[in-house]
């Protein structure tokens, strides 16, 4: 019998809309299903605390689809370079086909194991999966990479439209090699076990990621320009984890969005919002390929000898949700609990962190990386860039964001606070925001002692919003 066709898996875990899988399935040799766990050539890049959790669950989910056809998913742990050397000694597989990644670490690879298999006399293909437009297709007029959004998404939107997805291949024949027990990657959490809110919050897998893009679209989808800033409830799509471990992919996204405009026109305008965040997904991306360093250094060099301050009591404050600002002690709780947050809130936080308490956006991109379920290198190093004002097309640093006005806009019944600052249930809507301001016969009345029950604000706004701007006047 002929070697076997590998497919190595990273970050496309699942059967359907799998160019890679497919085209294995299709050459008629045996496949063979491949994840590695390589926590030494990722590096900084290795998943965080949350993502590795959700990694645990998703392997295992991708195994029990690939169960149903015959096969398993065949995990091995140790440098890819090395892993890939000895299977392919060890199998004589002739072909390895894998999905294109974007990250600057996972592009390096690529590049080594394209070197091995040219070594070894062995087919090695990149697929398309990750985006729906390929990062070398959308430049401006002059050949540069865009640096802001809207005329980059523009650009897009002339682009054909990416492909239909393709469905689950016939897998018929499957190679016979020996795994390691997915326990032993250790993904998950021990002691203690910390991941009691994941697992009530999230169910990871691609056949959850189908259904939640399925309630979304149905449910909520056409509202979505309107919800999609709300704080409590469920006003996003809850897609992004099952998006950044590709249990599904943009393209089936964006394919279902239309499919429903074409049978429903009074949805478009939602629909629209919600592909144009798809967009900013694709933006991120566009930038850390353009930028490599963008996780670690600022676009805009004024911005790289910033007056940033260090204070490990306040970043302490702000990462366990003890402020003393409800509407950001209730994110960065939720954070905690679920592993996420509305898009709304990340950027309340954030805003808080690098305006109010002066601290860099490498701690709160760091935070984030370790506590989000969709942590995603592109996303999160792009987005913490604009709310920082250092990165391309960024929010201008002088807009700082009111945490007492945000809630009262985005949270205005005050159901999110009370959600996830459960000792401030008692207080009445109009000073749930602020409680410092509140007369001590209404605090009494809703059991809240400031400075024991809960915080008093560590930092006084308008006394931070100064400060932020003499930061940023000695940049200029």
């Amino acid at each position: 019998m002929d070697g076997p066709a590998i497919v190595w898996f990273r970050k496309e875990l699942r059967l359907a809309d799998n160019e890679a899988l497919t085209a294995a399935a299709q050459s008629g040799a045996p496949v063979l299903p491949l994840y590695i766990r390589d926590s030494k050539t990722e590096g900084a890049s290795s998943p965080g605390g949350a993502s590795r959790w959700w990694l645990h669950e998703s392997l295992r989910a991708l195994n029990t689809s690939l169960a149903k056809q015959g096969g398993g998913l065949i995990l091995r742990e140790g440098r890819t370079h090395d892993i890939l050397s000895e299977i392919l000694e060890e199998t004589g597989a002739t072909a390895l086909h894998a999905t294109q990644s974007f990250e600057p670490v996972g592009t390096q690879c690529e590049s080594d194991i394209a070197a091995l298999c040219r070594k070894r006399g062995v087919d090695f293909h990149l697929h398309r999966g990750r985006l729906l437009y390929a990062p070398q297709d959308i430049v401006a007029k002059d050949g540069r990479p865009f640096r802001v959004f809207t005329p980059f998404w523009k650009a897009c939107l002339t682009q054909p439209d990416p492909p239909v997805p393709l469905g689950v291949p016939k897998l018929s024949t499957f190679a016979d090699v020996k795994s390691m027990p997915l326990a032993e990657l250790n993904l998950q959490p021990s002691r203690p076990d910390w991941a009691g809110g994941l697992r009530a919050t999230w169910t990871p897998g691609e056949k959850s990621a189908a259904a939640a893009l399925a309630e979304f679209i149905d449910e909520r989808m056409g509202a979505y320009g309107t919800l999609r800033n709300a704080l409590p409830g469920r006003p996003t799509s809850l897609l992004s984890p099952y998006l950044h471990f590709g249990e599904i992919s943009p393209g089936q996204v964006w394919h279902a969005a239309a499919h429903a405009v074409a049978a429903n026109g009074a949805i478009e305008r939602g629909a629209n919002s919600f592909i144009r965040e798809i967009g900013w997904r694709e933006f991120s991306y566009h930038l850390l390929v353009a930028f490599p360093d963008l996780p670690d250094i600022p676009l805009r060099p004024e911005f790289r000898n910033f007056p940033w301050r260090d204070d490990p009591v306040a970043l302490t404050a702000w990462q366990r949700g003890q402020t003393g600002y409800p509407v950001v002690d209730a994110a960065m709780r939720q954070l905690w609990e679920t592993g996420w947050m509305p898009n709304r809130a990340r950027m309340v936080v954030a805003s808080f962190l690098v305006k109010h308490l002066l601290l860099p956006w490498q701690d709160g991109a760091a935070w984030f990386w370790d506590t989000l379920v969709d942590a995603d290198l592109a996303n999160n190093s792009a987005s913490w860039q604009w709310v920082a004002g250092c990165g391309a097309d960024a929010a201008p640093y002088f807009r700082i964001f009111n945490p007492i006005l945000q809630g009262e806009k985005f949270d205005p019944e005050g159901t999110y606070v009370r959600t996830w600052v459960p000792e401030l249930a008692g207080m009445p809507t109009g000073d749930i925001h602020k409680p410092w301001e509140a007369p001590p016969t209404i605090l009494a009345a809703a059991g809240v002692e400031l400075g024991k029950t809960y915080p008093a604000p560590i930092v006084d706004h308008a006394a931070a919003r100064a400060r932020a701007l003499r930061a940023l006047e000695s940049t200029k």
